[in-house]
């Protein structure tokens, strides 16, 4: 109960409101600012840190994102973080801790080729969380012009009607075109995206302040209409 009670001490009443307001059906929040999390993570993985993943105590929001955060600083093998991965991702059920988690696999740079390739199942998942997790972990770590290819069929070929499934197309595609406009485009113009993913992805692009007026208004006008 120690790592709890250090949580409920750190937690505080309005950031708990704040969470809450963004992050849908999660009724077990502290509280707990990020930075905070991670300098708790970061104290737990100089320790029994499997130990603390295998207690099972995960009635709080804020337990599961540590042991995200845990799984993502311990030090370990690569084909031991990965099966700690695959534990973990089932857990994730909403935006925050999916990308939090994704944030913090930063092993995935040393490691490309063999994430690329361990990623793949996800994309394919029938689980909204599970397809969110794969997207985000590509656009954080692999939009890079050798993947891009690769990237732009992944992206096409999903299917999941998941709210935030979509919206992490949607997002990957705008930092696609914020770093590779014209290939990005190129596709834009001949996919197979549903309408309100693509339609999404123009408004994740014109939301940048990185591109001109012309630009936005040239995406403004590749809008399609729902049907």
């Amino acid at each position: 109960m120690e790592i709890r009670n250090k949580l409920l001490e750190l937690s505080e009443e309005k950031y708990r409101l704040f969470q809450k307001s963004l992050i849908p059906n999660q009724e077990n929040i502290l509280g707990v600012r990020l930075p905070k999390l991670r300098a708790m993570a970061k104290e737990i993985a100089m320790g029994d840190w499997e130990g603390f993943l295998m207690d099972g105590k995960e009635e709080y929001f804020e337990e599961i994102m540590l042991k995200g955060m845990v799984i993502g600083q311990a030090k370990m093998s690569l084909e031991e973080r990965l099966r700690w991965i695959r534990w973990f991702v089932p857990k994730i059920d909403n935006w925050s801790v999916c990308d939090s988690f994704c944030a913090g696999l930063k092993f995935a740079k040393k490691h490309q080729d063999e994430v690329w390739r361990w990623i793949q199942p996800y994309f394919r998942s029938k689980e909204e969380f599970e397809v969110r997790f794969a997207v985000v972990m590509l656009l954080t770590y692999f939009l890079e012009e050798a993947y891009l290819q690769a990237i732009f069929s992944i992206l096409d070929g999903i299917r999941h009607d998941g709210y935030y499934a979509k919206m992490a197309v949607a997002w990957a595609i705008s930092f696609a075109y914020l770093k590779f406009p014209e290939e990005t485009s190129k596709f834009l113009q001949s996919n197979s995206l549903d309408i309100f993913t693509y339609n999404k992805a123009l408004q994740k692009i014109m939301e940048s302040n990185r591109i001109g007026k012309e630009e936005k208004e040239r995406m403004r006008k590749m809008k399609k209409s729902p049907v």
